[in-house]
């Protein structure tokens, strides 16, 4: 896929938004995706002091509510861990893979400190090979590969929001996983710190086998990975 092409789609995302604010007492919480900010950035530290059930993430300092995934967004993540998890057991490497719930903060400014950290995520699936990153409240810093599964919900944030995010805090490999569309679409981080214009798989295009740059040698299938839908 072309540049162009890239920006098409994005273009074509951003005109879509037109969703507005909500407030939800306290928190401030915005729809997905938000068209302002106040004034008052939410941190991980405001994170910690939330006891309810409710499922959020803060992308620069924003809160987003998000609801329980579609089966069909269950099952393409069941589906990637039953091929990733053995490949990772044999290999006996130092990569770790995790699911949602699983925090991951993403300090932008070099600031490591609860109260300075404004971006919070629960990536449906992410592999970390760098071991410091890891803690008992989840990951601090860039997971090596993030994968994301489109669902109603989500889609505009996992296009446009996290996708950015991902970009600036240095995520090498971010999957976008289509379940409708059986499709994936794979971005990789280049040298100067920019995602490349992605790289689309497809059953119906007979583009089916993805390699996984993170996990050297593993190889999903698509018609594997969405048999279960």
């Amino acid at each position: 896929m072309n540049k162009s092409e890239k920006k098409t789609d994005k273009d074509s995302i951003n005109e879509s938004i037109n969703e507005s604010l909500e407030s939800n007492q306290e928190p401030f919480v915005a729809k997905e995706p938000p068209i302002a900010y106040t004034a008052h950035r939410y941190s991980y530290a405001d994170y910690l002091t939330w006891t309810d059930d409710k499922m959020r993430e803060i992308i620069d300092g924003v809160i987003y509510l998000f609801a329980a995934p579609l089966r069909e967004h269950a099952a393409a993540i069941i589906s990637f861990l039953h091929r990733a998890l053995p490949f990772v057991k044999r290999r006996k490497g130092k990569c770790k893979i995790y699911t949602a719930p699983f925090d991951v903060r993403l300090p932008l400014n070099g600031e490591t400190a609860n109260d300075k950290i404004y971006n919070v995520v629960q990536p449906d699936i992410c592999v970390i090979c760098d071991a410091s990153k890891l803690d008992k409240n989840g990951c601090i810093g860039a997971p090596d590969l993030v994968v994301e599964v489109i669902s109603p919900s989500t889609s505009k944030r996992d296009l446009n929001e996290k996708f950015n995010l991902y970009e600036k805090a240095g995520v090498k490999e971010y999957w976008v996983v289509y379940p409708k569309d059986e499709a994936v679409k794979v971005f990789l981080l280049q040298p100067e710190g920019k995602y490349d214009d992605g790289t689309t798989y497809e059953i119906a295009r007979e583009t089916t086998k993805v390699p996984v740059q993170t996990l050297e040698g593993l190889v999903i299938d698509l018609e594997e990975l969405f048999e279960d839908d």
